[in-house]
């Protein structure tokens, strides 16, 4: 059970008749409409095939290979197989524009990509880049089972020996506080004690071995979705049940049909689940808690209220993979409390200075596994980017970039990001990639983006424009400017409000001070004309297929 597949095997032997992975019902899905649901052995059976024919193509210990397969059981299937033989998986998202798609491949330099045949932006991105890797188209729908001729293998296993706990098991991009996203190289240990620690948090979110049917509405291509959710099912023998994505109209008659017993959430998740009109199967459900992040005190009392069951708020990024969650008491419920330092997942808020601040005090979050081993469990490092690594985890500690202050009994409150980011219904987005697509733009003199107020999906884009020389401003020139950014970036990235203003607020030296830009509630001043393009960016999200409600 030293890698992921390790940990499946091992639970597949033991338990080959139990269910692994169950797909909700949905007749207009282009995949496994009426629903399915596979056992260990069944999923097994699968996964060997598959890796006979990755290791017949030359391909092994140390390849990586992009898996653009959205949320379909293949996926899971695929990265098994890959994994078995030692290869690394980096997961695109199937909404990236093609310059976004380069940038990953150009970057990461995968030896392979398996993709749907419908991924017209990957196809782009591969005519378009210079040393395009090997393309594997598949259908999707099979678990891999019509996967026969697989490219060959350009270069022999880069890796010596069999796959170990310290072996690559995926690479995933994340948005930081630069304009292109920063690769985490994730290892087996990673992965593993990534869900074995979400699985023994106890208290309400208490986990039961062989009969859980845990809920995972996350997309795959995230840390969440990939190894909390997946890994808690496959080290307690449980049930993964896998939509193509969250939809709230559907999300009760899913998780009632699929007899779900654990959801895992994000705060949008909740929002969307009460935003909509009750229901007969809202109590006909069978779930004991749910678990996860993003959902603020008020939304969490009034969902426990109306669905019968705890929330469990927690903290997590890609670079810890473990997560720290409230499950001890006192629980202070009316706060954004996250939960508290313990062996293995030790906390701290730190002031500027790396100096512990006292009880009620604003810090940073900084997090190791321990004084002696501090980066066990944790990602390897940012590809490509060892200085970026070692900032990070200056001191002895990785420095989280999220504001956070303690209780005296030791619970951690959750206040905001000292990084310019946007959380977006469970998506990180880089305001600073959001800026320079903006400044390609003929339109533009400058930008600036931050993360507005949204009811829903907890913050949504906002960019603060200065327009050029001969551009007058208007609701014509910001659609112009919303339809160049199409083009270049993800939908959920895409700006929802865009203000034209005659000057951006600097410091003395010359950086935008972004906390000027919106009032204390991160809403615009009352003196700044938003222009309000959510209608727009909510048709471009339709049409790529992705939904959050």
């Amino acid at each position: 059970m030293y890698t992921v597949f390790g940990t499946f095997a091992a639970t597949a032997d033991a338990m080959p008749a139990k269910p692994f992975l169950c797909i909700p019902p949905r007749p207009d899905r282009a995949y496994m409409p009426n629903g399915a649901e596979f056992s260990y052995a069944d999923i097994a059976g699968k996964i060997d095939h598959l890796r006979r024919r990755y290791i017949d193509a030359g391909y092994g210990h140390g390849h990586r290979v992009c898996l653009q397969l959205e949320n379909r059981p293949d996926f899971l299937v695929h990265w098994l197989a890959l994994n078995a033989i030692g290869a690394s998986i980096i997961p695109i998202n199937p909404s990236y524009r093609a310059a976004e798609i380069i940038y990953v491949i150009s970057h990461a330099e995968p030896d392979l990509i398996v993709a749907l045949h419908s991924q017209s932006e990957l196809v782009k991105a591969i005519a378009q880049s210079d040393c395009p890797p090997l393309l594997l188209q598949v259908s999707g729908d099979d678990l891999g089972e019509g996967v026969r001729d697989i490219p060959r293998s350009r270069t022999h296993p880069p890796a010596e020996g069999i796959p170990n706990s310290r072996s690559e098991a995926a690479l995933l991009y994340t948005s930081g506080t630069t304009a292109r996203p920063k690769g985490c190289i994730l290892s087996n240990e990673y992965v593993v004690s990534t869900g074995r620690w979400y699985v023994s948090r106890g208290g309400e979110a208490t986990y039961h071995a062989g009969t859980d049917r845990l809920y995972s509405p996350l997309p795959l291509f995230h840390m969440a979705g990939l190894t909390l959710t997946t890994m808690a099912m496959m080290l307690t023998g449980g049930c993964l049940i896998l939509p193509e994505r969250f939809n709230a109209r559907f999300a009760w008659q899913d998780i009632v049909a699929c007899r779900a017993n654990v959801l895992h959430y994000l705060g949008v998740i909740v929002a969307a689940l009460m935003e909509q009109p009750p229901s007969p199967q809202e109590s006909m459900h069978s779930l004991r808690f749910s678990m996860g992040v993003g959902a603020n005190p008020e939304l969490r009392r009034k969902a426990r209220e109306r669905f019968g069951i705890s929330f469990v708020e927690g903290w997590g990024m890609t670079e810890t993979g473990r997560s720290c969650f409230n499950t001890v008491e006192p629980y202070h419920l009316e706060t954004n409390t996250i939960g508290r330092s313990e062996p293995g997942f030790e906390m701290i808020a730190l002031d500027p200075d790396g100096n512990e601040v006292p009880a009620r005090t604003l810090g940073e979050l900084c997090v190791r596994h321990s004084m002696e081993t501090p980066r066990k469990g944790f990602f390897s490092g940012y590809l490509k980017d060892p200085d970026a690594t070692e900032e990070a985890w200056r001191h002895g500690w990785f420095h989280t970039g999220d504001s956070v202050w303690q209780y005296e009994d030791g619970a951690f409150v959750f206040v905001d990001r000292l990084k310019h980011m946007i959380r977006r219904a469970g998506e990180n987005i880089s305001a600073a990639e959001v800026e320079s697509v903006l400044a390609t733009s003929p339109l533009i003199r400058q930008a600036a983006v931050v993360g507005v107020h949204d009811p829903v999906r907890e913050e949504e884009v906002i960019a603060f424009v200065i327009a050029n020389d001969g551009v007058q401003p208007s609701d014509e020139i910001a659609e112009r400017i919303f339809d160049h950014c199409t083009e270049r970036l993800a939908p959920f990235k895409l700006p929802a409000w865009l203000a034209f203003v005659d000057k951006l607020p600097l410091t003395a030296t010359n950086k935008i001070q972004k906390h000027a830009l919106l009032g204390p509630d991160k809403t615009p001043l009352p003196d700044v004309k938003a222009i309000d393009l959510r209608r727009h960016k909510t048709n471009a999200i339709k049409f790529n297929g992705a939904s959050t409600k």
